[in-house]
């Protein structure tokens, strides 16, 4: 099961990066907009849609805890015994159960609003790494002069570091390449 949740990915990671690109955008249905009753509903339903998923997943009893991120997206932390199947190799099955999530949420509640699943805080603790990356890249782009290319990532993966360098005046972040192969280059300002 897990190899073709990571097969199906592949194909659908040109629409993910659509998606994250649409999030850079203001929206209508900002959070801050909404009332506590429309984001009650809207956990309410992303938890039924996490719980539905998961049944095909041979993972027993799971806890979901839920809780707003530093953007105002809601995360949905599965915790429990013997995860490691809905994470799979680099996380390629926890981003394509994410996207399933939130393209079915995204479907039931009539427009976009942003959920991020977690397991056991795997990608809190990737985006702690990523923003360390970014970070030290911005360093060495702005002492050395030059650009630096980081490896090919997702598009949660980029987000996370143009997220993390858009308010340092050191550099400037670019995404480039196709497919696979996209990354995230660094570049000092002059």
């Amino acid at each position: 099961m897990t190899e073709e949740f990571e097969n199906e990915f592949e194909e659908l990671d040109e629409e993910i990066e659509d998606q994250e690109e649409e999030a850079q955008e203001p929206q209508s249905n900002d959070p801050a907009n909404l009332t506590d009753e429309q984001l009650d509903e809207i956990a309410d339903t992303a938890i039924a849609v996490l719980k539905d998923v998961l049944k095909y997943f041979n993972v027993g009893e799971v806890t979901i805890d839920e809780y707003e991120g530093d953007e105002g997206e809601l995360i949905l932390d599965i915790t429990g015994d013997d995860l490691a199947v809905l994470i799979g190799r680099h996380g390629r099955t926890l981003d394509a159960l994410q996207f399933l999530v939130s393209a079915i949420t995204v479907r039931k509640i009539g427009f976009r609003f942003p959920v991020i699943v977690d397991v056991e805080s795997y990608k809190n603790r990737q985006r702690q790494k990523l923003e360390a990356l970014a970070r030290s890249s911005a360093r060495k782009a702005a002492t050395q002069g030059r650009s630096v290319k980081l490896r090919p990532m997702t598009p949660y993966e980029r987000r996370i570091i143009h997220v993390a360098l858009r308010e340092d005046p050191r550099v400037e972040t670019a995404s480039e390449g196709e497919g696979s192969a996209r990354h995230v280059v660094v570049v000092p300002v002059k």
